[in-house]
């Protein structure tokens, strides 16, 4: 479905240092940006103002958004404002930490388990004849400029299924408007309809050209006769979307794209994969990709347990497909028959066309894999161009799990005998990996420790790391060349809690999540 365009979005663009989940639009988690040392907290702040702890384990089931980085140093970062809804957006200053502005938003979330992650996205370079964005009530008359003004846009998720955007993102102030994918229209005969039926249920996903990707579901009657599927933002404001069976071959048990699952697209921008599912929380699904500007389905294969059986899609995940320099696909799913495998789940690993099923990783659940090129690694020896890093978490009591919780970096292209699984799989060839510091005795298993906190860990190329957060309080430094963990922060005194990500800012700041609180470390 096509709407025509109401808005002209045409600036040329900074590149953004850090511009959404995982990144970029592959989600490597590659930083161009060098780390800081991890020597002190140069600021911090909430991400969660009412947090609310599991009444049972204690624990804090909140998949917290990620910030994004502009070329300037702004940190934007998603908050968390009410006990079980309710989100605001903060700009501050990367340096200090200072409130710039603040984003008020009405958005809510679809159903749920676990809280998921309020997702916003800056903009990427689009076109560039230099006229700024044309808002409600202005006229369409295009406004042309002799120099082209440079901005980012920040869109974030609105009621309805709506996408507010704000430019001048460095700024106090700045034009600030509303998109509605189906057009804003029919949105404005009947907002409160919307409102209620159509909820926004992945983090944002921006490409290059200024066009930004998301899945939303529908619950409930609505004027448009919207069903569950992928939305498209084109650069000029225009719209379209596909229902979630459309992507899965017609597959009448298909519902929606899969909760939390940010999309992601090929090195060269024409297609986009997501996942699909039957929405029942823990369920089966697809993964699937689309033409990038018509959202026309290309393929889909069902994800399947590499030991047979269908492999769980399930809504407490954060995993979105990471894509490889060579175009391969990576998606992290649950285990046929839970806990048959630790809980650990399978990175499942895929050529881009999704014909070919190649070797996967040995664990998946609720991870966004990081993109390592292989020369970070001086001990590595094999053929791959790049290799990919993990959670590796082996939870204690889930299975046969002891609670040797690591972190792995993995070859992609080479396989050894899976030791997590009694059935014999080939996966992944583990290259390096590294434990867990803090002891967890209560666990009853001797060699326990604390689990790693990460659903997509910050890869910094100019050190040879990765900066990975921890459920024991710490941030640490991952060196690739020791294989050591060489530097650490505590941040605090320790949570279990919903994996996050960790970021690096335009100055090197390393930013990571616990306890509902954002860290900004560095020298």
């Amino acid at each position: 479905m096509k709407i025509e365009p109401r808005f002209l979005f045409l600036a040329a663009l900074p590149v953004s240092v850090w511009h959404g989940y995982g990144h970029d639009e592959q989600h490597t988690a590659l930083s161009q940006i060098a780390a800081q040392a991890l020597t002190r907290i140069h600021w911090s702040a909430p991400v969660d103002l009412n947090p609310q702890l599991d009444a049972y384990t204690g624990e804090l089931y909140v998949h917290y958004g990620s910030p994004v980085v502009t070329a300037a140093n702004t940190i934007l970062m998603p908050v968390k404002t009410g006990s079980t809804d309710g989100f605001e957006v903060q700009a501050r200053n990367g340096a200090t930490g200072a409130l710039l502005y603040t984003l008020s938003t009405d958005y809510t979330l679809p159903s749920h388990n676990w809280v998921p992650p309020y997702g916003i996205v800056l903009s990427a370079p689009g076109d560039s004849f230099g006229d700024r964005a044309v808002l409600p009530g202005e006229d369409s008359v295009r406004r042309e400029r002799p120099v082209p003004e440079p901005l980012e846009r920040l869109y974030y998720p609105g009621a309805g299924g709506t996408v507010y955007y704000r430019d001048r993102v460095d700024s106090s102030a700045g034009p600030v408007g509303q998109i509605a994918f189906y057009g804003n229209t029919l949105y404005s005969t009947d907002q409160a309809a919307f409102n209620s039926a159509v909820k926004i249920s992945t983090p944002l996903t921006a490409d290059s050209r200024g066009n930004i990707y998301f899945g939303f579901v529908i619950q409930g009657a609505n004027p448009a006769g919207l069903t569950s599927g992928i939305a498209r933002i084109a650069g000029d404001g225009s719209g379209s979307w596909m229902s979630a069976p459309a992507f899965a071959g017609g597959d009448s048990s298909i519902t929606q794209v899969a909760l939390n699952c940010a999309p992601a697209l090929s090195p060269d921008q024409r297609t986009i994969y997501f996942a699909v599912s039957d929405g029942s929380g823990f369920g089966s699904g697809y993964l699937v990709s689309a033409d990038s500007t018509t959202l026309a389905p290309i393929a889909h294969t069902r994800l399947q347990d590499p030991r047979g059986g269908l492999a769980v899609v399930t809504s407490d995940s954060s995993a979105s497909p990471t894509i490889g320099p060579d175009g391969d696909v990576f998606f992290g799913v649950l285990e046929n028959n839970l806990p048959s495998h630790n809980q650990r789940g399978w990175m499942l690993h895929f050529d881009a066309s999704l014909a070919n099923v190649k070797v996967p990783g040995s664990f998946g659940w609720d991870d966004t894999p990081s993109i390592v090129p292989a020369n970070l690694v001086p001990s590595y020896s094999g053929s791959s161009a790049y290799l990919i890093l993990v959670k590796y978490n082996n939870y204690a009591g889930s299975g046969t799990g002891d609670g040797v919780n690591k972190l792995a970096i993995l070859d992609p292209n080479a396989s050894q005998q899976d030791e997590y699984s009694a059935t014999p799989v080939e996966v992944m060839h583990e290259v390096l990996t590294v434990t867990g510091v803090t002891p967890e005795p209560q666990t009853g298993f001797p060699n326990a420790v604390r689990e790693w906190c990460i659903n997509s860990a910050a890869i910094d190329p100019s050190a040879k790391s990765a900066l990975v957060n921890s459920e024991d309080g710490v941030l640490y430094r991952w060196d690739f060349t020791t294989n050591t963990l060489i530097q650490s922060l505590r941040l605090t005194p320790g949570l279990g809690e919903a994996y996050t990500p960790t970021i690096i800012g335009a100055d090197g700041t390393v930013y990571a999540i616990n306890d509902s609180g954002l860290f900004a470390v560095g020298n």
